[in-house]
């Protein structure tokens, strides 16, 4: 059950030489705000990234609307500004061809005024973008896409099915100077089954965790995996991909070329496309070492640069009835070996008896060393590294995607030009 705590105002108290006591101002709250610790919170502002709605607002930490933006489509779930103060966007194609929760098909750069400054429909018949987007350093667009595969080629490729169209993931590079495709990758490219011995793929999967169990999840809407969030590490140059219904994070080399990473050789790793690591659930490649971390999972979030605890990555594990986020740390090298604990060590996690959604949310580190949580029904929250609650926001009603944190004085904000 929900707790209520409201935090009206903290009266800070000083002595002048003649004993005489002067007080600060309370703080005015929105009613929204059921925690507010002036103390120990960090005043910086809060983009609310609204679940497939078409709108999306910036927040102060007393709970106010500072800036709001309204959008023509809506939203395929991430929104996030931009060092250049500039907005990048999935959005909702019109009449798809197929979708399931969190379909997209648009990917836009908007203005700081929310007017459309470069737009990419990457929705067809056989096709479509979801969910996460994300601006690479070198300015192209990477996401996450659904390919289908029909009933007779999966079955064919050894996918226990005969009926259902299945759409396994695709991760996509696009440069928006030139609207060209500069880098793909095929989940179903790196597959093994281990039903079928007369047919491709076959093989034993608890050998092969480098490969993709591709009957882990064969359900009826086709959806198999249902990938949800993506992260880009430059340093490595690699993808981390949050892979929902495996309940596992799947690292991926982007240094390939898209002819390598078809295959199991070439990139820096020489890896091919086949998974570099992947944890979270070791049953879904059939490992009986190594403790399940994850129940559902969304956005994979590397800590970088200046962030305390660069190099770890923080998972929002929504679970069975109490969510959890984790950061973990990642390994130097990856290693991933078959019948070998292969997880991570969790250095740090939050979780709260009143803290639970079983979809969408995420979590982000700000810059004073707390995290600001987004639980998708509820709507804000963030705590220190000792797990103090220091504020909360309760969206009454609306369903958040994500949240994401910005200082008054970051490029992201100053550029927007909004104050």
């Amino acid at each position: 059950m929900k707790y209520v705590l409201v935090l009206v105002a903290l009266l800070f108290m000083s002595c002048n030489n003649n004993d005489d006591q002067q007080t600060n101002p309370p703080v005015t709250l929105s009613e929204n705000i059921e925690v507010y610790n002036a103390d120990e919170l960090e005043n910086g502002y809060v983009l609310a990234v609204e679940n497939g709605g078409t709108s999306s607002y910036l927040l102060n930490k007393e709970g106010f609307k500072v800036h709001e933006w309204t959008f023509e489509d809506n939203l395929g779930n991430d929104l996030e500004i931009l060092p250049n103060g500039k907005l990048l966007g999935m959005f909702k194609a019109e009449n798809p061809s197929f979708s399931f929760g969190g379909y997209g098909g648009i990917i836009k750069i908007l203005n700081s005024d929310g007017s459309t400054d470069w737009e990419y429909n990457y929705s067809s018949e056989n096709v479509i973008a979801h969910h996460d987007v994300e601006m690479l350093p070198n300015g192209n667009v990477l996401f996450i896409a659904w390919e289908k595969i029909t009933s007779s080629e999966a079955a064919q490729a050894g996918v226990d099915t005969v009926t259902t169209d299945i759409f396994p993931e695709v991760l996509v590079e696009v440069n928006p100077n030139t609207n060209q495709i500069v880098w793909e990758w095929h989940s179903f490219d790196h597959i093994i089954q281990d039903r079928f011995n007369t047919l491709p793929n076959y093989g034993n999967v608890s050998d092969n965790p480098q490969l993709i169990d591709s009957n882990y999840n064969v359900v009826e809407s086709g959806d198999i995996m249902h990938a949800n969030g993506i992260d880009y590490d430059e340093e490595k140059d690699i993808i981390y991909l949050s892979v929902n219904y495996y309940h596992e994070v799947w690292v991926i080399d982007h240094s390939t070329t898209t002819a390598e990473a078809t295959t199991n050789s070439g990139g820096n790793y020489n890896k091919g496309g086949n998974l570099l690591y992947r944890f979270g659930n070791p049953g879904a490649y059939q490992n009986t070492q190594g403790e399940r971390l994850f129940y559902n999972n969304h956005f994979p979030n590397l800590l970088e640069g200046n962030e305390p605890g660069a190099g770890n990555l923080l998972v929002y594990v929504n679970g069975v009835d109490q969510s959890t986020v984790m950061e973990l740390n990642m390994p130097e090298n990856f290693s991933l070996l078959p019948n070998t604990d292969n997880e991570p060590n969790i250095v740090w996690s939050f979780t709260d008896p009143d803290f639970y959604f079983g979809r969408i949310s995420g979590a982000v580190r700000l810059q004073n060393g707390n995290t600001l949580i987004a639980e998708g029904d509820y709507g804000f929250w963030e705590v220190t590294p000792n797990n103090e609650v220091v504020w909360k926001y309760n969206g009454q009603g609306e369903l958040f995607w994500r949240c994401y944190g910005y200082l008054p004085d970051d490029d992201n904000i100053t550029n927007l030009n909004l104050f």
